[in-house]
């Protein structure tokens, strides 16, 4: 999976995916209140960051901050279903915004619902 993703996306294609993403986000009535304003340019490189070291692109992620420990990170936010279904759904459209390719966009949709879903920290 990581090499097909990286192969036809490469580093660029997830700094204009997380871009991409971001610029939902920041707009969205349901998971853009979670960001204080001042946050997004690092918000953003986090999680471009975190991407370029999931997909084996570099280490950044890892030097800056250790290990992801990403659902004690989040642990803060309330994530429910419908955080995190709006989460995937920024993401989508966020990969079809950058015109990534339908293997690219299924590959990553099974990732990210899979990091969505571990990062609920609520029941609903």
């Amino acid at each position: 999976m990581e090499e097909i993703v990286v192969q036809k996306l490469g580093e660029q294609g997830f700094t204009d995916l997380v871009a991409a993403f971001y610029r939902r986000v920041k707009d969205d009535d349901l998971i853009g209140p979670m960001y204080p304003d001042q946050e997004w340019e690092g918000a953003e490189k986090r999680l471009r960051d975190f991407l370029l070291f999931r997909f084996g692109i570099n280490d950044q992620y890892i030097q800056a901050r250790g290990h992801p420990r990403l659902r004690m990170r989040h642990m803060p936010f309330s994530i429910g279903s419908p955080e995190s279904q709006r989460w995937q759904k920024l993401m989508v459209e966020a990969m079809e915004e950058i015109e990534a390719d339908d293997e690219v966009q299924e590959l990553l949709k099974a990732f990210f619902s899979q990091i969505a879903d571990f990062m609920r920290n609520r029941p609903d």
